[in-house]
Formats: C-alpha cells, structure tokens, sequence
C-alpha cells in the first residue's frame, strides 16, 4: 500500500527529470493565435509513454490537439477530479525589444526557467502531468478515479478545447471537481469576473474645424458619453450569493487580494470595471469628424450579468439625440462571470497541503482574468485553482521560479491524494 509520504518523496526525488519536462515543453512553441499545438502536445504524450500511462488525442479541429487520459482507483468508488491545464500560450511580438535570450529558450538561470508560456501556464499544466503521473503509478491506493485534459485553444476561448471536451463527454472529461493550476500567486481561486466584450460606432455631423457651432463631431460625443459611461457602469451595485458578499467584506480576504493580485485590487475585485482599450476616429486634424469607433473590455463581478451593463449604455445613449450610436457584442469573447461554492471541502485540502508545503497565504479568493475554469462552472462542475505567482505573465523576459513549479505539484498531487485517499493522509 502506497502512503502520501512515498508519494511526496518520490516527486522530490526526480526533480531533475521534471525539470526536463518543463524545459522541452517550452521549447515547443505553441504561440495562439496562431493555435498550432503539435509539437507541444508530443512532449507531453512522449512523458505519458514513458511512463506507460495511456492516453487519447481529441482534435477536434486540425492542428490543436487536446490530450486526455483517466484512470480508476482500486479502492473503491468515490469523486472524480480533474486535472486541467493548456499546452497553448499567448504569441510574442517579434519587434518588443528587451528580450536577452530567445523567447523559446527554456534556459535555467539562478532558479527561474525562462521562455514564453512558462507563466501562462506551461509550468502548471506540466505540474499536472507529473502529478497525474504519480497518482496513475499509486492508483490502486485511490478511491474514485482522476482524469487528464491538456488543451488546446485556452487562449482563445476554448471552443476547440475545453468547452469542446466537456460538452462532447461531460461525464468523463467534466468529472466531479476541476483543478487548474493556472498563475495565482499561491492562492486558492474560486471564482472569476466576466467579460463583455463590445464594439461601438458614433455617427455625428461633418464640419470644418473651426464651426462647432455646428457640430460637436463624433470624437468628442464619444469622449463624453464614454466617460458617462464608466461612472454609470462602474457605479452598478452588484448582486453576488450573500455567502459570497459577506466572505469579500473579511478584512484578511481583502488583504490576500491586494497582495496577490497588486495594490488596491480589493476595491474593484466585486465591482464591475470599463477600459477603453481602442478609440479610432478623424481625417484630419482641422476637420470635425463624421466617425468615431471604439471598443469596451467591461468586466463582470459575480451578480452582475450583461444586460444590466447593456440597458446602461443604451439608456446613456439616449442623451445624444442628434449623434447615431451602434453597438455590437463581440459575442466569442463575452462570457458571463463565475462562481464555484466556497464551502466545498477541496478548498481546505488545498490549503493544509499549500501550508504544509511552505505557502504562506494559500486564502480562498475571486480571480480578475478569465480561465478554463469557466467551461467547468458553466456546466456546474466545482473549479479551483491553485498556481505559482503571475509575475512576468505575457511580459518579455517570462520566467517561472523552479521551486515553485515542484511546490504547485507537490500540491495537487498531494491534494488529489487526500480526497481521494482512504484515511491516509
């Protein structure tokens, strides 16, 4: 009979090939857009071989592979977990300067790895294949079984990855809870704000320069109802679940999200926010334009949903009667908030094994971006997420702590372990 204690040992005792692990997995660029996966995914089916564990390659659209594999403990029936992480990373901008060594390195320097996707979240989702890896070699001391997706298409939305997986086989690629290990700063993420994405038009009247008598034209129309905007949206009162409301008004919850996530992020972390992120208008510099375009990333708290947002800015439109307003939903990018229960009992595994493996705030809190999670809560599967520290996510010159990356898997594999172990922990 396998114990937790064997199984930790064991993972601390092959460091070096972990190592290996991760350093090939990020040479194998996997930039998305474009989204070709390939060379990614072989690295970690080449690991599974080695450890004769079996595995299924689901591909529903050519180039973007998406790993899976499970295995059923031998003692007895119990949950199901999953373990997912994507293979595909954000693309780096070939004329950013400052990059001191090859974004596809994969170099170890001073302890850190470095390359593009180390972050987001190459290091996570090999930190869940060496963990499955372990668990599927003590499977016969488990209860229930586990399951293994590595995505394709995260980036993008997942509409060829993990919303592809779940909805295809729910059962067996849904599971009973998720765990993610995507970059939190080694806290526990139960949940994460929405997004509407939108596209906008403003049509006024033309004119020379000097005439504003005539018009106001359509870049200043925009820059006021846009800044109507922000003070009306930003103003809602969200209606999260009471449980979740009392929990964000602890002080200490408060305290771990500033920390986590940066200075004052407890002050928007359940309240929805708009950033402007383009606004393009004009022919010339003494000419009133005719056209103004602009697009809005508003981000939705748990209570909070679309329409509410949507009857805003329609009801702000209404005030400029003489300016022509369109809006549109970028529709594959707009997802509504979600939320998983923050009393489920996974969530105190995760932080006895975070805490017993050197973590120093492994707190329950929402997450600001958006993951894969979302597929999981949309279709009412509890998802949580526990990772290394986002610092120099997407940046140049990414790169992961080494020590971390062998902690996150110390942590879900130990966490696995404990619920779905039979008392020994």
């Amino acid at each position: 009979m396998s114990t937790k204690l064997e199984l930790i040992n064991a993972l601390e005792s092959d460091q070096e090939s972990q190592t290996q692990l991760l350093q090939s997995f990020i040479r194998a660029a996997s930039p998305n857009p474009p989204g070709n996966t390939q060379a990614a995914a072989k690295v970690l089916t080449e690991y599974l071989i080695s450890k004769n564990i079996p595995y299924e390659i689901i591909e529903p659209k050519p180039g973007c592979p998406n790993i899976a594999s499970e295995f059923s403990g031998g003692n007895g029936p119990g949950p199901r977990v999953v373990l997912n992480g994507h293979i595909d990373v954000f693309p780096v901008d070939e004329n950013a300067p400052g990059w001191i060594r090859d974004p596809w390195s994969g170099d170890l320097v001073d302890g850190r790895v470095h390359g593009r996707g180390v972050v987001d979240m190459k290091s996570g989702t090999a930190c869940l294949v060496i963990a499955y890896a372990y668990l599927y070699a003590r499977r016969k001391s488990l209860s229930g079984s586990v399951a293994l997706c590595a995505v394709s298409d995260e980036e993008t939305g997942g509409r060829w990855g993990t919303q592809y997986l779940i909805r295809e086989d729910k059962s067996r690629w849904g599971g009973d809870v998720m765990l993610s290990t995507e970059p939190t700063g080694q806290t526990i993420r139960f949940s994460e704000k929405g997004t509407l994405r939108l596209s906008g038009t403003i049509t006024t009247k033309a004119a020379h320069g000097a005439y504003l008598n005539l018009s106001q034209g359509a870049i200043r129309t925009a820059a006021e109802f846009l800044s109507a905007v922000i003070g009306d949206v930003e103003s809602i009162e969200p209606n999260p679940p009471p449980e979740i409301a009392k929990y964000l008004t602890d002080p200490k919850v408060l305290a771990v999200v500033d920390e986590a996530m940066g200075p004052n992020t407890s002050s928007i972390i359940a309240r929805p926010t708009v950033n402007i992120g383009t606004i393009k208008g004009g022919v010339k510099v003494n000419m009133i334009p005719d056209h103004c375009s602009f697009e809005l990333d508003i981000r939705l708290p748990v209570g909070l949903v679309a329409s509410e947002v949507m009857t805003v800015l329609e009801s702000a439109a209404l005030k400029y009667p003489d300016a022509k307003m369109e809006f549109k939903k970028q529709e594959a990018a707009s997802n509504p908030a979600s939320f998983s229960p923050i009393d489920h009992p996974i969530i105190a595994i995760i932080k006895e094994n975070a805490e017993n493996a050197g973590a120093l705030h492994a707190v329950a809190i929402p997450s600001m971006g958006a993951t894969d999670c979302k597929h999981y809560r949309y279709a009412d599967i509890p998802a949580y997420v526990y990772g290394y520290s986002p610092l120099s996510m997407a940046s140049v010159n990414e790169s992961a702590s080494l020590d971390e990356f062998f902690h996150v898997t110390k942590v879900h594999a130990s966490t696995v372990w404990d619920y779905l172990g039979k008392g020994d922990s």
